[in-house]
């Protein structure tokens, strides 16, 4: 079972995450920020990943702390639940209509963190969330997980329809990405013999 369990505790947010990447799609998600529940909702679903996230944080002062360390955590479990990434495919990609948005998201679970946005939020909110907080979260998710994300928006013009497309695109890619190939099932696929 390729599956972590993630502890994180700091100052600012207490955070217990589990994570299963063979699963069906089942979430149990409080972050205590209503629309990053719905991102994450809509991740593990689209992605067929078991997700739990209880966050505890600081949403007295904003949403910042939370949605960064929650990042931080869910790449944390990607990392561990891949162990040496034997067998993966490594890579995804998705094209994603979402209404009037087109998004594409591309990944390479190569070991080596990086994230390429190019993406516009006509508003600076979607209800209370604050919109630059979606790039704080693939920000915070790369690092940790090790993964270089590509996204770019194509197309769109509403805010909620952007920020969906981009997490629908993502779990679309990441699920390619961690498939295991039977042909390869006990290789790295690396040249190098190491992705990291």
């Amino acid at each position: 079972m390729r599956k972590a369990q993630i502890k994180r505790t700091t100052a600012e947010t207490d955070i217990t995450l589990e994570l299963m990447l063979d699963g069906t799609g089942r979430s149990d998600i409080k972050t205590g920020v209503g629309f990053f529940d719905h991102m994450l909702t809509l991740f593990a679903r689209h992605g067929r990943f078991d997700l739990t996230v209880i966050c505890k944080g600081d949403t007295f002062v904003d949403d910042h702390h939370s949605v960064e360390d929650i990042g931080i955590a869910l790449g944390d479990a990607f990392a561990k639940a891949l162990g040496d990434k034997r067998g993966i495919v490594r890579y995804g990609s998705q094209m994603l209509p979402m209404d009037e948005t087109l998004m594409l998201c591309a990944v390479d679970l190569s070991g080596r963190g990086m994230l390429r946005m190019k993406a516009q939020f006509p508003t600076e909110k979607i209800g209370q969330f604050d919109t630059e907080l979606v790039k704080e979260f693939f920000l915070a998710f790369t690092r940790t997980s090790g993964a270089t994300l590509h996204i770019q928006q194509l197309d769109g013009e509403n805010s909620h329809h952007i920020a969906e497309g981009m997490f629908k695109a993502f779990a679309r890619a990441m699920r390619q990405a961690v498939a295991i190939d039977e042909a390869f099932k006990d290789e790295i696929p690396s040249t190098k013999g190491v992705l990291a």
